[in-house]
């Protein structure tokens, strides 16, 4: 079924995450993705492999829905097939150092060049401009940089976010500024240069603490589970698992507070605000730890949840392939793929509408699946592709 981009053409010079996962998600909405492979393959392709031939669940995720070429950008061949693919397209999507794309003739002067009005979204560690900008780094480098990784994890060496939430963050700030600059384009025509990076998402994100530091000269530091602002906000061991808690405000305190029993701490001064909470939070978890060591999971949930305060159990990932809600939702979606023994789940689009919308139509290519597909439809004859191949070019 065709999505509400329909029409629109993406070319993904992308790799690992930020730009695949933004092109992934115009492809879901119906756009038609090329994404443009190195003759050998990425490096993305082969991470955590679950196929024979060695694909791993990132890209098999990341590039549902998209057509898959091979090309050597850098050999001279290959000038006139990236003429061709920028003037047939609407978006060029790349993460690559500022100077690889400007040495590879995909900066967005060069694109503008082939097409005026196209729209280059470029997705970079550190900016496109400043003192780093040709340096590369990936998700646990802005993680670091950012101030995230210094304050995550419990009192001692920095610990890394086991999600990449730097490169997703990135990607849909991605895809946010290319539909902006395909609704102007709409109005006026003209393209645009749509520029994220890594550290910027970073530095945004993290905004809350960076703010509290300047402002207030307040000096947190690593203190696991527990937040800074908020009491009870943490994990809490129950008779059978483990069970995470978030309140916020003085009505579900005062919520939490009687269905534990302790009607006493709603006055208490040491309790009178989210701030006083979180500054003794040690006799808030106390509290909240003996109750739920008394209950199993699934009744210290339920017990919250007619409280209205916001709960969920620690799952391992087995408990998340079986969850109801992860099932009624389909927030996960088997696909075959070639060279995999057993159906592969994907993370169903994740953007729903009261009308069909984005959906999974076909599995990510195999190397170069589609090279020839394209290239004709480019205008290259069949010997014209079969010399692309033989020079190395595709």
């Amino acid at each position: 079924m065709a999505g509400p981009l329909e029409g629109i053409r993406v070319i993904d010079f992308g790799r690992f995450i930020a730009a695949p996962y933004c092109a992934m998600l115009f492809a879901d909405m119906g756009a038609d993705v090329i994404r443009v492979e190195r003759r050998e393959g990425g490096e993305d392709r082969y991470l955590g492999p679950v196929t024979e031939s060695g694909e791993g669940g990132l890209y098999i995720n990341l590039n549902r829905n998209k057509r898959g070429m091979t090309l050597n950008p850098a050999h001279p061949l290959a000038r006139e097939i990236i003429r061709r693919l920028i003037s047939t397209s609407d978006i060029v999507i790349a993460n690559l150092p500022p100077d690889v794309l400007e040495r590879l003739g995909l900066d967005y002067r060069s694109l503008c060049a082939v097409k005026e009005e196209i729209i280059m979204v470029q997705a970079t560690a550190f900016g496109a401009d400043g003192p780093y900008r040709d340096r590369v780094g990936f998700d646990s480098v802005a993680q670091a940089m950012s101030g995230a990784m210094g304050l995550t994890g419990f009192p001692g060496p920095p610990v890394r976010d086991i999600v990449s939430f730097m490169d997703y963050g990135t990607a849909l700030h991605a895809a946010f500024g290319a539909m902006a600059a395909l609704f102007e384009k709409q109005k006026t025509g003209r393209g645009r240069l749509i520029e994220v990076s890594l550290l910027t998402t970073g530095v945004t994100f993290m905004l809350p603490l960076l703010a509290e530091r300047a402002a207030t000269g307040t000096l947190r530091a690593q203190q696991g589970n527990t937040s800074y602002y908020t009491a009870p906000s943490d994990v809490y061991k129950t008779s059978d698992g483990w069970i995470i808690v978030q309140t916020i405000g003085g009505p579900m305190f005062g919520r939490w507070a009687r269905l534990v029993g302790r009607e006493d701490l709603i006055d208490d001064p040491r309790c009178s605000d989210d701030i006083t909470r979180a500054d003794n939070h040690e006799i808030i978890n106390r509290v909240m730890s003996d109750w739920c060591a008394r209950r199993t999971r699934d009744e210290v949930i339920r017990e919250l949840e007619r409280a209205r305060i916001p709960c969920g159990p620690v799952y391992n990932l087995d408990e998340v392939l079986e969850d109801p809600q992860v099932r009624a939702r389909r927030l996960l979606e088997e696909i075959e793929y070639p060279g995999a023994s057993n159906p592969i789940p994907l993370a169903s689009t994740p953007v729903r509408s009261n009308r069909e919308a984005g959906s999974i139509r076909r599995r990510a290519p195999t190397l170069g699946e589609h090279t020839d597909e394209v290239l004709g439809e480019f205008g290259f004859s069949d010997e014209e592709i079969e010399e692309f191949r033989r020079a190395g070019a595709v």
